[in-house]
């Protein structure tokens, strides 16, 4: 069966082809499917077709969106891992990473974020959301480009090729109330006037990318007031709004002594909550409040991987999934980086809060890890500006392929392939990576990996001595 929406389609000769064993289409899966890649995007799908001279590939995903990353604390993963003196807790990791940050400068970062980036094609994101937040100096100055942070971060993208929705975060307060920053909060601050010369400058970075998305990230409830976030919410205009909400039961006890609101229900009451945003976390959520974001049709980016490594909590993804809630999943502090080990963890704490299996996958012989990883797909497309994701006529060509002959995956077809990559599958299984039409992952390895890999050990080195 070929292309039922214009099967005249002439072939575009400057076009790539590749054909797949199987792909997981917007519609469902299919077999031998022909993939006709133009300007970056899907420009022809042709199922039940032979090879011919197209570059044979085996079942293909589409790649997800990481909602949630802080690039440069991929390079203190594990060295917040020793106990303290009085016990640890959120709050304790903070200062390790506000100590830490204190070393890193452009050049630093721009090799941590390419280096992270790489990880994170290797391991099936092909888009990533980059909560952006160290704007300045060691000291708290301004670089003589006030985003050279910014530059930075694109630049990584420009050499890795993923796809790229810089989030500038507004923060400006060390609690609730307007208490003034901390010390370790020096690089992050800004007023509002100099957020929205931020804001227009990250454009100005990104206007050559070719589907590079700006939105904004006011950083939490606690770091801005309700008169800033009024302020600073036009400037997105119709692009991703994120924010950290009830991550922890601390900054709800905090919320609710300054307000007497939760924080969820605080915002939600304040603003009007829709489809341009995603809450990170939301881990402290009653069931109402479960209840109006589900149906505000913003987007939960939750972090399982990190949530766990931090001790934050457990999201009600159970109650919010049936509620109808979009979710999107991220990689927030980076400790580890793996598109299928954050939908595994999803799933995992479910399972273990409530002693039960298959818990997401949405009703009777239906897969746990088909279910998800579409959900994920769909939710971080939408919380990063990048429509509505999936393998269709149209959208952007970024997807991943897996290797058949991996030991976890011999055999399996359809949505049973998602589920043995995401339970049983580890290094290896995917095998390459598309992103605008431009393969970045061959045989499971960027090409830009041993370049890139050196100078991150380079730079680690000489921030560690």
């Amino acid at each position: 069966m070929t292309d039922t929406q214009i099967p005249e389609a002439p072939m575009d000769t400057g076009a790539t082809v590749v054909w797949c064993e199987s792909a997981l289409l917007a519609d469902g899966w299919a077999r031998s499917v022909r993939l006709t890649l133009s300007d970056g995007r899907i420009a022809r799908i042709d199922t039940d077709v032979p090879a011919g001279d197209a570059t044979r590939l085996g079942a293909a995903l589409p790649g997800l969106a990481n909602v949630h990353s802080h690039a440069f604390q991929r390079a203190m993963a594990g060295l917040a891992e020793a106990r303290g003196d009085t016990g640890d807790n959120f709050w304790t990791w903070r200062e390790v990473m506000y100590r830490f940050l204190g070393r890193l400068g452009p050049d630093e970062v721009q090799t941590i974020a390419a280096m992270g980036q790489i990880e994170m094609l290797e391991g099936g994101f092909t888009r990533v959301g980059e909560f952006h937040y160290l704007h300045h100096d060691p000291a708290g100055g301004f670089y003589d480009d006030p985003a050279e942070m910014a530059v930075r971060i694109a630049a990584a993208a420009n050499e890795t090729g993923i796809g790229l929705t810089l989030l500038p975060v507004f923060y400006a307060h060390s609690n609730f109330g307007g208490a003034q920053p901390t010390d370790g909060q020096k690089r992050f601050i800004h007023d509002v006037d100099g957020f929205a010369r931020l804001v227009e400058r990250c454009r100005q970075i990104v206007s050559d990318a070719p589907d590079a998305v700006v939105g904004i990230a006011p950083h939490s409830l606690r770091a801005v007031t309700a008169e800033e976030l009024d302020a600073i919410l036009p400037l997105a205009g119709d692009g991703p709004i994120h924010m950290h909400v009830a991550e922890q039961a601390k900054e709800v006890d905090d919320c609710l002594a300054a307000t007497g609101q939760r924080p969820v229900r605080w915002l939600m009451n304040h603003t009007p909550v829709d489809k341009r945003w995603c809450l990170i976390h939301a881990t402290h959520i009653n069931a109402m409040e479960t209840e109006r974001l589900a149906k505000s049709g913003a987007v939960a980016g939750l972090c399982p991987v990190t949530e766990a490594n931090l001790g934050d909590g457990v999201f009600p993804t159970h109650d919010y999934l049936a509620a109808g809630g979009a979710f999107g999943l991220g990689t927030d502090s980076n400790i580890l980086i793996d598109a299928a080990e954050e939908v595994r963890a999803l799933e995992y704490a479910q399972r273990l809060t409530r002693r039960a299996r298959n818990v997401l996958a949405g009703g009777p012989r239906r897969s746990t890890g088909g279910e998800l990883w579409r959900g994920a797909c769909a939710g971080g497309a939408q919380a990063l500006g990048a429509g509505r994701g999936g393998l269709k006529r149209g959208a952007a060509a970024d997807f991943i392929t897996l290797d058949a002959e991996h030991p976890a995956l011999i055999g399996r077809e359809g949505d049973t392939l998602i589920d043995s990559l995401v339970f049983a599958g580890r290094h290896g299984a995917i095998d390459t990576v598309w992103r605008q039409g431009r393969q970045v992952v061959e045989g499971g390895r960027h090409h830009a990996r041993e370049a890139v890999t050196t100078r991150y050990r380079q730079t680690l080195k000489a921030l560690l001595a």
